[in-house]
C-alpha cells in the first residue's frame, strides 16, 4: 500500500437504493392508528345509543328528534369514512424523509377529525 495514495471515496448513495428512507415512518401512523380507531368505535357506540335519549318522547319532539338524527347519522357515517381516508393516506405516503412532515400532520389530524365528526353529530341532533 502506498502512503500517498488517498482512499477512494465510497460513491454516492442514488436516491432509489433506500438511503433517502425515513426509519421512523411507522411511529405518526401507529400512533394515530391507535388512538383514532378506538376513539371512533366508542364515539360510534355513542352515536348508535344517541336513539335512546328520546325513547319516552312523544308528538312533535320526537318527530324533531327523529328527523334530526336521521340526518346526523349519515353525516356521522360519512365523517368516519373521511377519517380513515386520512388515517389510510398516512401510512400510504412513501417512507421518504421528504414526506415526514405530511405524515404527521395526516396522523395527527384523523383522531382529531373523529372528535370533529363528533361535535357536528351533537350539532346537527336536536336533542330533547
Amino acid at each position: 500500500m502506498n502512503p500517498t495514495t488517498a482512499p477512494t471515496p465510497a460513491p454516492a448513495p442514488t436516491p432509489d437504493s433506500g438511503a433517502d428512507r425515513h426509519p421512523r415512518a411507522f411511529v405518526a401512523p401507529l400512533v394515530s392508528t391507535l388512538l383514532t380507531l378506538p376513539m371512533a368505535a366508542v364515539a360510534f357506540f355513542f352515536v348508535g345509543l344517541a336513539p335512546m335519549a328520546c325513547d319516552s318522547c312523544g308528538g312533535a319532539v320526537s318527530d324533531r328528534f327523529d328527523d334530526s338524527y336521521n340526518l346526523a347519522f349519515p353525516v356521522f357515517g360519512f365523517g368516519l369514512v373521511v377519517v380513515l381516508v386520512v388515517l389510510l393516506s398516512a401510512w400510504a405516503l412513501p417512507w421518504r424523509r421528504g414526506n415526514a412532515a405530511a405524515r404527521v400532520w395526516l396522523a395527527v389530524i384523523a383522531p382529531a377529525a373523529v372528535v370533529f365528526d363528533f361535535i357536528v353529530f351533537h350539532g346537527l341532533v336536536d336533542w330533547p
